[in-house]
């Protein structure tokens, strides 16, 4: 299988949890961009231990001993410089929790990490009347590049979640953006409060354009209160969970398909 690497150029933390990893050099030579907001990379990362290091064939790591197989995660690319032909990726990190959050909060330059991609599905409408973007951390990339392509004036809310007010994140926007941050730290047990925080949302008239991305219950949560309560059409939405709470990537996968099936009963 063929995939790219790339060598990190420099990182900077944005936030206490949020780092930024740049990665260039000649293992990006074959990126091709794609026109996709979401735009994403399959992130391999080596574990210990593992007797091979980047580049590496991806075929024979993950025909090899389970233990040392290549862990996979997926992210947004932030941004792309044609230029100097170098991607910027944002991670959550919590310490020392996670394949990811743990490479990233290390990472120096020299390191390596190989990926897969880009692809993406989904590109701002632009012949929306306005646009909807919801989601927490792991959405904030995508929902990031979204707004800094709207169209001069155009109306945006947005409602995301974040641990507290040391963690939100400027936006650049030409549009017109009524911005909502959320705090999690504010009720850390509270699962609905993204979900409260829309229905609070005073939506303009008009065709809207969704966007609603990151975890599982509280996609889902936002998902049934605008098809069923707002009226929202089913398509086109790109409406969709990252990840799942108190699930490894590897165990929400495993029941990711039966979960979306459920989801789509709600409405």
């Amino acid at each position: 299988m063929e995939a790219l690497y790339g060598e990190v150029v420099g990182t900077r933390w944005l936030t206490p949890r949020y780092v930024r990893v740049v990665l260039g050099g000649e293992g990006l030579a074959g990126f091709t961009p794609t026109p996709f907001a979401d735009e994403y990379v399959n992130a391999l990362f080596v574990p210990q231990g593992a007797p091979y290091s980047v580049p590496f064939d991806v075929d024979a790591a993950r025909a090899g001993d389970p233990a040392h197989r290549p862990c996979g995660r997926r992210f947004t690319i932030r941004s792309w410089d044609p230029a100097t032909r170098q991607v910027t990726i944002d991670f959550v990190a919590h310490g020392d929790v996670g394949f990811a959050g743990r490479w990233a909060s290390r990472a120096r330059p020299g390191d390596r990490l190989q990926i897969i991609g880009p692809t993406g599905a989904y590109a701002p409408d632009p012949a929306a009347d306005w646009h909807l973007l919801v989601g927490d951390e792991s959405a904030l990339p995508a929902i990031a590049r979204v707004l800094e392509v709207l169209p001069t004036g155009r109306r945006a809310l947005a409602a995301v979640l974040v641990d507290d007010a040391a963690c939100e994140l400027p936006f650049d926007c030409p549009g017109d953006l009524a911005l909502q941050w959320v705090h999690r730290h504010a009720a850390p047990e509270d699962p609905d409060l993204l979900l409260r925080a829309v229905e609070l949302l005073d939506f303009p008239s008009g065709r809207v354009d969704v966007f609603v991305h990151g975890e599982a219950y509280e996609v889902r949560a936002v998902r049934k209160h605008l098809l069923a309560d707002r009226g929202v059409p089913r398509k086109p939405v790109s409406i969709s969970p990252y990840w799942r709470r108190g699930h490894t990537d590897e165990a929400w996968r495993e029941v990711k398909r039966t979960w979306l099936a459920e989801t789509e009963q709600d409405v």
